[in-house]
């Protein structure tokens, strides 16, 4: 069971994973924290350096529906759920907290740096800096509400 999270700045993203990794967590879904951070580091990454050519081919039919109606659910904290990650974003088990969380911590830092554009999402095509920025955070919301703060009251 996943608890209600909105996650609109990538600050509030590293907030949450050193909360996460500082109290412990209980999780409802089948990635660690460590694997959340490594997924949305591998996103973000592949945001400032390009996607690969065959699934930016994928996306184009589907972009303007995905455009219109995910991912404004996404933003809002209401993603479409079921929806399978490509293999290339898979994070493999055996990872550790602290190190995944380190390393999106630095992958955001880069970010928020960045200044060459950025390269268009295969679904959702391009955005501004700040609205890459949103959805990353509101990506990272979604995965990480499957995990509960040990510190959290129910």
């Amino acid at each position: 069971m996943r608890h209600d999270l909105k996650l609109s700045t990538l600050d509030e993203v590293i907030a949450e994973c050193d909360r996460l990794l500082n109290s412990g967590y209980e999780m409802s879904g089948k990635w660690t924290l460590a694997q959340m951070c490594n997924h949305v580091r591998l996103t973000m990454e592949s945001n400032m350096r390009g996607y690969p050519r065959w699934m930016t081919l994928l996306g184009l039919p589907l972009r303007p529906f995905l455009r219109k109606f995910a991912l404004p659910r996404l933003l809002a904290g209401n993603s479409i759920k079921g929806v399978k990650t490509a293999g290339m974003f898979v994070p493999p088990s055996g990872l550790d907290d602290t190190d995944e969380v380190q390393r999106l911590n630095a992958c955001i830092q880069e970010f928020g740096s960045y200044t060459s554009p950025l390269h268009a999402h295969p679904g959702f095509g391009r955005m501004s800096h700040q609205e890459f920025g949103r959805f990353h955070a509101a990506h990272a919301a979604h995965h990480l509400a499957f995990l509960t703060p040990s510190d959290q009251e129910i």
